[in-house]
């Protein structure tokens, strides 16, 4: 009997948790494998373990384009998606904070405005994005990337509105006596925000930086629609790259340069997992 409940208790949770962690990370391990793997033994074998280390994957998928290492497409994409995570912050708070402590006039329909956003496909603005940003001769610049998440333009095809709509859920769960008792101090509404809001916000601002960093990071569409001069590509474009129809695709090297691309979300994610967590769990609870 004892037997049966165990069975049917944790070992049986245990064993499935177990079954669907390793299903997801098969894909993530295959990845790595490959990146080791001599171009002849990726696809012709299943096998996890290479059967020679090809080490030299990286060196070569490093320096693979001419005058062009891979290092230039981190640079550009570190610089972007900082951009565009500073952008997203100072906007997501300044907008939050004016919705969720503010009074003013057509407050309640601004807001349902903005959380309409969400429900707009953002492939249906990609044209009228890219005629503004063409008269405004920002074509082929960095500018259509970094300048509208000051906006609350979204970034990596998310609507701003997202993070806005985050920042307010926790904001409208700080007590309001705070406010009050700033004002009392002198403190203005200006001051509120900075004093008194923000630094009991790290943790929604935690999780919007980290969203906002990686969206940016792995968005792939809206480079290819700005950036033609291959200096300015950034990581997703450079592996595209390595799918030249023209000639053999080094397959180690892409996967090799595909690991090193994970790379920075993987650390983010694990050094602010903490704060990520207690984002989401608090701005979904508050309100």
């Amino acid at each position: 009997m004892s037997t049966q409940r165990a069975f049917n208790g944790p070992w049986l949770s245990h064993l499935i948790l177990i079954g669907l962690g390793t299903t997801m990370l098969y894909p993530f391990l295959w990845l790595i494998s490959s990146s080791l793997k001599p171009n002849a033994e990726i696809f012709s074998t299943t096998n996890l373990i290479p059967s020679t280390f090809a080490w030299d994957n990286y060196a070569r998928g490093w320096s693979a384009m001419p005058r062009l290492p891979f290092s230039v497409f981190i640079q550009n994409s570190l610089f972007i998606s900082s951009m565009a995570v500073v952008g997203t912050v100072i906007c997501s708070t300044l907008v939050g904070f004016g919705f969720a402590r503010l009074d003013f006039r057509f407050k309640k329909p601004l807001f349902a405005l903005m959380l309409a956003t969400l429900m707009l496909p953002y492939q249906a603005v990609l044209v009228p994005q890219y005629i503004v940003f063409k008269n405004l001769g920002w074509v082929n610049t960095y500018l259509p990337l970094t300048v509208p998440p000051f906006f609350g333009v979204g970034v990596g095809g998310v609507s701003g509105a997202f993070f806005i709509f985050l920042m307010v859920q926790f904001m409208r769960g700080i007590p309001r006596e705070l406010d009050e008792a700033a004002q009392i101090d002198g403190c203005s509404t200006f001051g509120i925000y900075w004093r008194v809001i923000l630094p009991l916000c790290t943790a929604p601002i935690a999780t919007v930086a980290i969203f906002s960093f990686l969206w940016t990071w792995d968005d792939f569409i809206h480079p290819v629609i700005y950036l033609a001069d291959p200096n300015k590509f950034v990581v997703s474009q450079g592996l595209r790259l390595f799918m030249d129809n023209t000639a053999a695709v080094s397959w180690g090297g892409l996967f090799a340069m595909s690991v090193i691309a994970i790379l920075p979300n993987l650390v983010i994610f694990l050094l602010a997992q903490k704060h990520f967590v207690e984002g989401i769990a608090t701005s979904g609870l508050k309100g």
